[in-house]
């Protein structure tokens, strides 16, 4: 026991040395006006082996999810699973690391840092999008606590009209090609630092952010999961994967009888009407404009790249190496006379002030090679988007639009055939204890 206790004592003693020389060899610098270091409310890093527990229980609420969603179909289970999502994964784990955010990690690996990927990071970033490819967004269902804490708090939802609907779907492809590039530049992590719940979950924060999680908070009550269909990137990501899924979302588990009841009680539009026999056009008009639009993308993807390229150095800006350099090029002009903490605390690394300007020229030209993948990627969607909306479809009965449903189970319960799936199941007949 006494050796035992030696040990701990000597651990002890061992890591305040190192702090005492950490502070030494990297001491907080000293400004010539009063600072005041601010609380990070990053959470700590956890521990390797509980980064792979968090690894685990989500393998684990990825198969519950699909099961609960397509297999029992149980809006109850799911429910319930939901809650688990935002005691764990958020409150917990305080939102970090999420899949959401896990983009821009990878984004960062590939890019020009020479940022090692955490291996579990990399899984919470991979493994819903392998769910995504057999069971659909079923991650988005119950799992992933940023649409958890949604869902829950979905009481009176309003139909969203399908103009604005459309319209606003295509944020996401905008927010992901965003995220990716100040990623990959190593300029931010935009995704987590406007994540809306991230705040909820750690309990405090910015005034902006908190009163923007509020915000979304009080919309989702009458919006089905704003955030999830007009903002997330990674929802976009697996509503792209969806449709390729090895099994389904289904409505019912019998023949549908078109009673609407279902897309009455979706509020995510994910359920499509059926629609009148379309009136096609000859078979060489309809390839013909379908040729054109395809024709298309490449023209929209160049167009986008050139755009967004004119904006390279207005995008430039949100990186820390561009302001620096700006604010010490307008003390070197005269055009500011007291240095500013930044510029201060740069003067004391006792480097040439050309390192900053040369670090700021590297972060544009960055940008502006990154600014066209950014442009092309969302010229790209736009002109998918054209294509799928020019292909007429005909559906006899009510189905479901595989890239926007989130498994939330919502139209099993409103479905009479499957209340009679459920009644047989509960009604079946006893054995005679006489």
């Amino acid at each position: 026991m006494n050796n035992v206790f030696s040990l701990i004592t000597a651990l002890l003693t061992a890591s305040q040395h190192l702090y005492a020389e950490e502070q030494f060899n990297f001491p907080p610098p000293e400004f010539s006006k009063p600072y005041a270091f601010p609380d990070v409310p990053t959470p700590a890093p956890r521990p390797e082996w509980l980064g792979f527990a968090d690894v685990g229980v989500l393998a684990a609420a990825l198969a519950l999810a699909a099961y609960f969603g397509l297999r029992t179909r149980s809006r109850r289970h799911l429910v319930v699973l939901t809650g688990f999502a935002v005691l764990y994964f958020g409150f917990y784990k305080k939102g970090c690391v999420c899949a959401v955010g896990a983009v821009q990690n990878v984004a960062l690996a590939l890019g020009p840092e020479q940022y090692a990927l955490p291996l579990a990071v990399g899984l919470f970033f991979i493994l819903p999008l392998v769910c995504a490819l057999f069971w659909g967004r079923s991650f988005c269902s119950s799992v992933c606590p940023l649409g958890a804490v949604q869902e829950l708090v979905l009481l009176r939802p309003l139909k969203v009209p399908s103009w604005l609907n459309s319209a606003l779907a295509l944020l996401p492809a905008l927010y992901l090609g965003l995220g990716v590039l100040f990623a990959a530049v190593g300029s931010a992590f935009i995704i987590c630092r406007y994540d809306p719940f991230v705040q909820v979950f750690r309990f405090g924060g910015g005034t902006l952010m908190v009163f923007l999680g509020i915000a979304v908070i009080l919309l989702s009550v009458v919006v089905g999961r704003p955030y999830c269909r007009y903002a997330c990137p990674y929802g976009f990501l697996l509503g792209l994967l969806s449709p390729f899924s090895r099994e389904k979302v289904r409505i019912t588990t019998g023949d549908c009888i078109n009673c609407h009841l279902c897309a009455e009680a979706c509020p995510y539009g994910a359920i499509q009407p059926p629609t009148p026999a379309p009136q096609y056009l000859p078979r060489a008009a309809e390839r013909r404009r379908l040729g054109l639009l395809i024709a298309l993308i490449p023209v929209l993807m160049i167009a986008g790249g050139g755009l967004v390229r004119l904006a390279s150095p207005f995008l430039a800006r949100a990186d820390y190496r561009v302001r620096l350099a700006a604010q010490v090029w307008q003390e070197e002009q005269g055009k500011i006379t007291e240095p500013t903490d930044e510029t201060e605390a740069f003067a004391k690394r006792g480097v040439p002030r050309t390192d900053a300007y040369v670090a700021a020229l590297d972060v544009h030209r960055r940008y502006a090679t990154g600014s066209w993948f950014l442009g092309g990627w969302l010229g790209l969607v736009l002109g998918l988007r054209l294509v799928s909306g020019s292909v007429r479809r005909h559906r006899s009965i009510y189905q479901i639009n595989q890239s926007a449903c989130v498994v939330c189970g919502r139209c099993y319960n409103y479905c009479p055939l499957d209340h009679e799936r459920a009644l047989s199941l509960t009604d079946a007949p006893q054995e005679d204890q006489s």
